[in-house]
């Protein structure tokens, strides 16, 4: 059951807050800049208001997610941060001698509360707006691109996994005491899992037993995430399938199991619209909606700066249309100089080069046919392995049974792309392709600061959540910045 409305906690020391936490601490700074209480508006009607006992204020839960995204902890490590860090406290509305709330209630809230929400456009439109607000969204230009996050599953092998956790433990350890190199259990050097799981046993036994050691944070941190680590693999033995996640090409030799977050971004490096795909999606097809976001949530566009990725032919010409239109900077990738059929099926893949059919495979190899000296008869034709081909749930229509090959062609060029090979060489365009190396540094930065390069749990809906989380929480620090 609800309250039906937030209640202010009262205590006596509650003027603790304003001794210990500096006006310009991180946590009190997001508390003054942004009214939560939209939260409450927008879960109030997924709680019973007159059955069963008294829930937790959503607005609180809703907080506990977001120090966990900002410090990139677990849920156990953010609920027992909250239990000593005053600007924790202070943060989540709670008065010093509040207790804290089970971890097994974040996953309880995320599923029943945050579940069939469109939790990324709402979040990713609120702190638009407060930039709007604060007039630090000034430029009409936006800047499209895409990042991958891999699954919780893929690309790594359980005991890759383990591995890993346990060089970050053995890495925090050392920073905090040198000595104790040559004092752990000796490391497992072969891919043997069942020998890695001795190891991390031991490892985790050797540090229990080390009372100052698990008490530092940063320590404690890792012990966890390498024992839920273990956990997982020893009861499954092995980690679980994401339906979700799909194989995506980030060259045409390098490929990764997981997700695509597809982001536009102002000038002022505030992300004004997200779409969440599976890897295999491309980057082009995208762009319309993002477009179209950013202006749903006030933002004027009228340029948009992006990849060879965004210029195919139906890009071009919605660029073109009146009142809708814009300004598209994106060179022509020579690959897609042409017509193509069945343009809305094929993605191509900037990276690799290669297109990529619909159930996600990758072209094998690509020649050019058609005589040399024919200005436009030439032909780029794609070939896709027909084994592949031969038991592909989605072959109806798109390979006939029998065929030896199974090709894609593109030739001769459009009107649109005529006119973009023109105006990519002016000097207008040149100087506002430049600007484009901001959204890499915004996609390093959802990456390493936030966790973003990995799903935390398995889905698409579960993968939105964790991206509205984090682009909420990187506008925010953003705008902060900026003010």
């Amino acid at each position: 059951m609800l309250p039906q409305q937030e209640t202010i906690p009262l205590s006596s020391y509650s003027d603790l807050y304003n001794l210990i936490i500096p006006e310009n601490n991180l946590l009190r700074r997001i508390n003054d800049l942004i009214d939560f209480s939209f939260i409450h508006k927008e879960l109030v009607d997924k709680y019973s208001h007159d059955n069963g006992r008294t829930a937790e204020s959503p607005i609180r839960m809703f907080k506990y997610l977001l120090l966990k995204t900002i410090y990139d902890i677990s849920d156990v490590d953010v609920v027992e941060r909250s239990r000593y860090d005053m600007s924790f406290k202070y943060f989540l509305g709670m008065v010093p001698e509040d207790d804290v709330i089970n971890p097994s209630s974040l996953c309880k809230f995320r599923k029943l509360r945050l579940k069939d929400m469109a939790l990324l456009d709402l979040l990713v439109g609120k702190t638009v707006s407060i930039a709007i607000e604060k007039g630090i969204i000034q430029s009409k230009t936006i800047i499209v691109d895409a990042t991958h996050s891999a699954s919780r599953s893929n690309p790594y092998k359980p005991i890759e996994i383990l591995k890993m956790r346990s060089r970050q433990l053995r890495k925090v350890l050392y920073e905090v005491d040198d000595s104790l190199k040559g004092t752990l259990p000796d490391k497992n050097e072969d891919d043997d899992l069942k020998h890695e799981l001795e190891y991390t046993v031991q490892l985790i036994d050797r540090i229990e037993k080390e009372e100052i050691l698990i008490n530092i944070p940063k320590i404690k941190e890792r012990l966890n995430m390498l024992k839920e680590t273990e956990e997982d693999i020893e009861d499954h033995y092995t980690t679980s399938k994401d339906e979700d996640a799909r194989i995506g090409h980030k060259t045409e030799d390098s490929s990764f199991f997981g997700y695509k977050t597809h982001i536009a971004m102002s000038d002022e490096r505030i992300i004004t619209a997200a779409v969440v795909t599976s890897g295999e999606k491309g980057d082009g097809a995208q762009l319309v909606n993002l477009v179209e976001q950013s202006r749903k949530n006030g933002m004027a566009v009228d340029t948009v700066i992006g990849d060879t990725a965004y210029s195919g032919k139906d890009n071009l010409k919605r660029s073109k249309e009146k009142n809708t239109g814009f300004e598209l900077i994106s060179k022509l990738n020579p690959s897609l100089n042409g017509l193509r059929k069945d343009e809305d099926k094929f993605d191509f893949n900037k990276d690799a080069g290669m297109f990529v059919c619909p159930a996600g495979h990758m072209a094998v190899r690509k020649a050019v046919q058609g005589k040399k000296n024919g200005a436009w008869n030439q032909t780029t034709t794609y070939y896709f392995d027909v084994e592949k081909c031969r038991v592909c749930s989605r072959r109806k229509g798109c390979y006939k049974d029998g065929a030896k090959s199974k090709t894609y062609s593109l030739s001769i060029k459009t009107d649109e792309q005529k006119e973009q090979l023109d105006f990519q060489q002016t000097e207008e365009f040149k100087k506002k392709a430049r600007e484009r190396y901001k959204i890499e540094a915004k996609n390093s930065e959802l990456k390493h600061s936030y966790g973003y390069d990995r799903a935390l749990s398995y889905g698409l809906s579960c993968m939105e959540m964790q991206g509205a989380m984090t682009i909420f929480a990187a506008n925010i620090k953003r705008i902060l910045k900026l003010m």
